[in-house]
């Protein structure tokens, strides 16, 4: 058992974080015993963007470029590429001694089928995609995209976490449906017959994984270079709980434990209370646009008026009111694409008397809204009692159902209207890492494409956009002309991802996700490549 116990918030709860060195200070530690934020509901990281998944990936899969401390994509599994014809034509060589966890090796068409796959689902890939005249094996280890135009931003969507390889026979499944096998290239295996659904989740690491030969262990890139033996996940929902087998030396370490425990955890001298993931994580009320009343792009943006980041906030870290980072724009502050232009309107004090007259006005008409809280996650359900109360408080007829976070990872899945169990609006956080440019927040695709995707304006409606919503559309300060009204959640505010902030990288967060049919992510990458949108207005998520 390791001697300097650690409990973190990383999004690298597998492989990058198991290289630290304090953790291996003991030379008898084989196994690490790891309290997660939440229970493994999905192994498939291109079905659900769930953080827990995309930790899982990190451990058991690899990715062809991962982006380092910087934030810059450094080739991962690629040994090298090479970029001619003005840049529309890329050659990704992959590194000698890939095997998947089968025996099998890594060839060039696996990465093709996850690359298609994972472009189903996310607009960056959609993007790349949609520039790639042919995407083929030249070889067993020669990538090769032909592109239309160049899209200098090709590794940085490579570098996705959900865009981890898989074999072509899984990569063959459905974008819209799990991959239930765990075989990937990474340094851990999962191991399936150790799995406890709801409590327990078993990594050994892979003798035959190859960490790269050059460069250093950094975020998600270089050599992933493993220590112990065992990686055990034992997810303890209880706080209380958690915390007596922190402080007995049952656990090495824990996850995410509630903001009210940290100052009693602070006096225990045996632990280390450090941040490993400088970006923070966002809560965030997720929208379903597909039914009334969200289907109403008025009624999303009269929601979002209601909302103060700071009341939210106070609920969930009030205890250390030092972890707290409101007032944030859609990218990571500190970050090259930050701004926190448009922010004005998640700040208090709100006059929710008048709100509930705009509501009225902007065409609800008193539907049930269907609400989901995790009540296993302690800042998610800490979110969902504030932010639900001022629903309620505006005039929305509020059904609120507590569950676990993997029932709440299933139901949202859900395309079906509430009557046949669907959903309204879900709580949730949102991982920093995934808002630092244009690579990789933006998820704007839940299921196939649906002709009520492209409904802007409420059902009845004979226009794509109707005179109210175009009123209300966003203008962006940074491009000409409106764009569609058509955004799919509202983040309501952003929270250090850790138990401890760190006076040099105090920054966090985002506090809106763009949906796929708002401003195309293709003029957004272009724009970013030529600089010409030193920043994204906050407004643009306004929806």
């Amino acid at each position: 058992m390791v001697k300097r116990r650690t409990f973190l918030k990383s999004a690298l709860a597998g492989a990058a974080a198991l290289a630290a060195p304090r953790i291996v200070g003991a030379q008898s530690a084989k196994t690490i015993t790891f309290v997660p934020h939440a229970d493994l509901a999905s192994l498939d990281p291109v079905w659900t963007t769930a953080d827990i998944t995309r930790n899982y990936a990190l451990a058991v899969l690899d990715t062809l470029y991962g982006y380092d401390a910087e934030f810059s994509a450094q080739p991962q599994m690629v040994e090298r590429h090479s970029v001619d014809d003005d840049g529309k034509q890329w050659d990704l060589t992959l590194r000698d001694g890939l095997k998947f966890h089968d025996g099998s090796p890594v060839l060039a068409r696996d990465c093709v089928a996850t690359i298609k796959r994972w472009a189903k689902r996310y607009p960056m890939g959609a993007a790349l995609m949609a520039r790639t005249d042919e995407l083929s094996a030249v070889s067993d280890k020669l990538i090769r995209f032909r592109l239309k135009k160049s899209f200098a931003l090709l590794p940085e969507a490579l570098a996705e976490p959900y865009c981890s390889i898989m074999p072509e026979r899984l990569a063959e499944t459905t974008a819209f449906e799990q991959v239930k096998e765990a075989v990937g290239s990474g340094p851990f295996k999962f191991v399936a017959a150790e799995r406890v659904p709801g409590q327990r989740v078993v990594f050994e690491k892979n003798p035959d994984y190859m960490p790269r030969a050059s460069g250093k262990p950094s975020f998600t890139a270089g050599p992933k270079i493993v220590h112990v033996d065992r990686v055990v996940w034992n997810f303890v929902p209880d706080p209380g709980t958690a915390s007596v087998a922190l402080d007995q030396g049952e656990v090495d370490w824990w996850e995410n434990p509630t903001i009210d425990l940290v100052p009693q955890l602070k006096r225990n001298s045996k632990l280390v209370i450090t941040v490993k993931d400088r970006t923070g994580e966002i809560g965030c009320l997720r929208f379903n646009q597909l039914f009334p009343p969200f289907d109403n792009a008025a009624v999303r943006r009269v929601v979002l008026s209601a909302l103060d980041q700071k009341e939210v906030m106070a609920a969930v870290a009030g205890a250390e009111p030092s972890l707290i980072k409101t007032d944030v724009g859609l990218f990571v502050p500190g970050t090259p694409m930050a701004s926190d232009i448009g922010v004005e309107i998640t700040r208090g004090p709100k006059d929710l008397g008048k709100i509930k007259q705009d509501l009225a006005a902007a065409g609800y008409q008193g539907e049930k809204v269907v609400v989901l809280a995790a009540s296993t996650i302690p800042t998610i359900y800490a979110e969902a009692q504030v932010a639900t109360d001022v629903l309620q408080r505006i005039g929305m007829n509020i059904d609120l159902q507590t569950m676990e976070w993997g029932s709440v990872v299933a139901r949202r899945a859900s395309r079906e209207p509430i009557d046949r169990g669907g959903w309204n609006i879900f709580y949730t956080y949102l991982g920093g890492m995934g808002n630092i440019s244009p690579a990789v927040p933006i998820r704007g695709s839940a299921g196939p494409p649906m002709q009520k995707w492209k409904r802007y304006a409420r059902r009845g409606s004979t226009r794509l956009t109707s005179q109210r919503n175009r009123r209300f559309a966003a203008r962006c300060s940074s491009t000409s002309g409106r764009i569609p009204p058509m955004y799919r959640s509202v983040c309501t505010t952003s929270r250090r991802r850790s138990t401890l902030t760190c006076k040099t990288c105090a920054t966090a967060g985002r506090n809106f996700m763009v949906c796929g049919a708002s401003k195309s992510i293709s003029e957004v990458c272009d724009a970013l490549r030529s600089q010409s949108l030193p920043t994204l207005p906050a407004r643009l998520a306004v929806g």
